[in-house]
């Protein structure tokens, strides 16, 4: 069938990004609308701990926030729109459905519940409720992180049949029931990461783009041609947020894209068994993850500060370096190793 060629599986793809890229950008003046209508604009809580932060973001408060909803918004409305189509044509339209057990419920399900949770962490946030006015502590997002993580592990598990992953230049390694943990850990790392990125205008998006689009290359190199759709339609809807999010923003993603991002990042890479390759597909994440940690590490030992202000972004802010040099240099730094991390993935194929 021509529908299962690789030539057509590549203009599937391709349709269906150009497809969602376009879909994003004619919704965004009416969630921008919505946004600006009823103030939902982003608060920035005052805190002696991170002077440096307020100063340097203060002007920012007010822009509005929750524009991660154009993003997962985009996917799952273009995602069921196929599906729909599959149902009554089969055409090429009806060729166009991503939806597959194996291939695209777990990303699709994680990322509309930790969508959902971000959220009502913004809404929080926005109204001034929970500790101090700012919404979810971070030990209880990390709670909810695991939770959306041990279903999505649970499905790994039961319905999949995983228990092993794919050590580079090695071979499976089964891990048992440490799979499961292994799992969440993966998971709540890519979440609380993507949030760490998030600081900056177009940053995580950017940095996004770049992670998913070496998953589709992979997903795609291992025949999984739905995911490797859905990646596309999320690529393209990231493109669309980005085109209002670099500098100066006329949005922020808020939680809601950055927990849904991340949570869907780390399912694919989990999916594709490409997951030790996730440090260079998204190498800012890792970094701006470990500056915060060496941070917090430093202070208590040392009584004081390595870096100027985490997470590691806001340290080159804080020497001087204007907004858009800071993202725009960390995209670069993330497609160069982003590209490293695929000329190894590609040498592993072809040596093993």
């Amino acid at each position: 069938m021509i529908s299962a060629s690789p030539a057509f599986q590549i203009i599937r793809i391709l349709f269906l990004g150009v497809f969602s890229s376009v879909l994003a950008i004619f919704l965004t003046p009416l969630l921008s609308h919505f946004l600006y209508k009823y103030r939902l604009g982003k608060q920035i809580r005052e805190d002696k701990n991170t002077p440096i932060y307020i100063s340097l973001h203060k002007k920012k408060e007010g822009t509005p926030t929750m524009g991660g909803i154009l993003m997962w918004g985009c996917t799952l409305v273009v995602t069921f729109l196929f599906f729909c189509f599959s149902k009554i044509t089969n055409g090429f339209f009806g060729a166009l459905n991503l939806l597959s057990r194996s291939e695209t419920w777990l990303p699709l399900g994680a990322m509309a519940g930790a969508a959902i949770v971000g959220l009502a962490d913004d809404l929080l946030g926005i109204f001034h409720i929970g500790i101090k006015g700012g919404g979810l502590r971070v030990r209880e997002k990390i709670i909810i992180y695991t939770l959306i993580s041990l279903i999505g592990a649970w499905w790994f598990w039961a319905k999949l049949g995983r228990d092993a992953i794919y050590i580079p230049f090695y071979g499976e390694a089964s891990l048992g029931v440490w799979y499961i943990l292994f799992f969440v850990f993966v998971l709540v790392a890519t979440t609380l990461s993507m949030n760490e990125t998030d600081g900056l205008d177009g940053l995580a998006g950017g940095v996004s783009l770049i992670g998913f689009a070496c998953l589709l290359v992979v997903a795609f190199s291992q025949g999984m041609y739905n995911l490797a759709a859905f990646l596309s339609v999320l690529i393209g809807t990231i493109v669309a947020f980005l085109w209002f999010n670099v500098y100066p923003a006329r949005f922020f993603m808020g939680d809601t894209g950055a927990m849904a991002l991340g949570i869907t990042m780390g399912v694919v890479a989990m999916i594709t068994d490409s997951v030790l390759f996730l440090p260079f597909f998204a190498f800012i994440l890792v970094a701006e993850s470990l500056s915060v940690i060496i941070q917090k590490i430093y202070r208590k030992i040392k009584h004081k500060k390595l870096f100027l202000s985490s997470p590691l972004h806001h340290h080159f802010e804080a020497k001087g370096w204007p907004e858009t040099k800071v993202t725009m240099r960390f995209w670069l730094i993330s497609g160069v190793v982003a590209v490293f991390g695929l000329a190894l993935y590609f040498f592993d194929v072809f040596l093993v």
